[in-house]
């Protein structure tokens, strides 16, 4: 399909490989587990769940990746620094996945690196994200700590469009007088996967898809997406979803070959139920990416879904 002419960053995320160019490697994918409302989790403040739940749940995703080429991380969700140390523990003792470190609340993000840092795993996650609203606070934790992985999110309430994301980013579009990515270096990250922000269908949400593609030649390095909350977010696709479920899940599952056509590295899919469905899918999409970049002089990696399943 295309080929950027940047030099393109490969990330090494504790053995797994992020970025190149499209149909090079295969899309990296996240599931999410204890999210807002997740049904393993009985106690969303202290950490409580049903442990041999969520290990298989995990395990699934893993055999998945197994299965198809399609490596993993572990979403990591936690409203509470009491929850998200829990989370993190058992998330370490029963895979060896790198993972990503996310809350609505700074506190427990704080929490996490410092964490992560003391018990010496901060070289398997990732910080989600740096954004517009990051604190003081979050901007010296990171700096204290062990952590140089992060997304790093261009969404700019001041300025939505592909010009306030993207400058949001290179120069702090009003928001900062310096860029975002250059705050990320001054905390100590060194690894950067940019996610372009997805917003709600009808309130710019296909910006991101043209981000993906202008901020990968921009500065050449990987991309993230979160496009399953697009479709979450679609206020008709709700209504549908009352009369028949399945309907509401193609969509979500679907959307992640929208953000893999357009050269995204790491899809956050949503729950990690849905490993099941998104691992084929994404298979499908490293394979046609593969095979539409076959003249172009772009050979694939070991293990590619390519080599695997055709």
């Amino acid at each position: 399909m295309f080929v950027f002419k940047k030099e393109l960053q490969v990330l090494n995320i504790a053995g797994i490989k992020i970025g190149g160019q499209p149909g090079e490697r295969p899309a990296v994918l996240a599931g999410t587990i204890f999210y807002e409302r997740h049904s393993i989790v009985t106690d969303a403040k202290k950490g409580l769940f049903d442990r041999k739940a969520a290990e298989a749940l995990i395990n699934r995703q893993e055999a998945c990746a197994d299965e198809t080429g399609n490596p993993c991380l572990v979403h990591i969700y936690g409203s509470t620094d009491e929850a998200i140390i829990r989370y993190i523990d058992f998330v370490c003792n029963v895979s060896d996945s790198p993972f990503l470190l996310d809350s609505t609340e700074a506190a427990a993000r704080i929490a996490a690196v410092r964490y992560v840092s003391e018990v010496g795993i901060a070289d398997k996650s990732v910080y989600n994200s740096l954004n517009m609203s990051v604190t003081p606070g979050e901007r010296q934790a990171l700096s204290d700590s062990d952590v140089d992985a992060s997304i790093v999110l261009g969404f700019n309430a001041m300025d939505s469009s592909l010009a306030g994301r993207m400058a949001l980013l290179d120069s702090g579009g009003g928001v900062f007088d310096r860029g975002l990515l250059a705050i990320a270096g001054e905390c100590g990250i060194k690894k950067i996967l940019i996610d372009p922000s997805i917003t709600p269908m009808g309130s710019g949400a296909g910006v991101a898809l043209r981000m993906s593609l202008v901020a990968k030649a921009k500065w050449g390095l990987p991309i993230t997406s979160g496009i399953h909350n697009a479709p979450s977010s679609w206020t008709w696709l709700r209504a549908k979803k009352q009369e028949e479920p399945m309907i509401y899940k193609v969509c979500s599952v679907g959307s992640a070959c929208l953000a893999l056509a357009a050269a995204a590295d790491l899809v956050l899919y949503g729950p990690i139920e849905n490993a099941r469905f998104v691992f084929p899918l994404a298979a499908m999409s490293d394979i046609m990416l593969a095979e539409s970049n076959a003249d172009l002089d772009i050979s694939q990696v070991e293990g590619h879904p390519i080599q695997k399943l055709v």
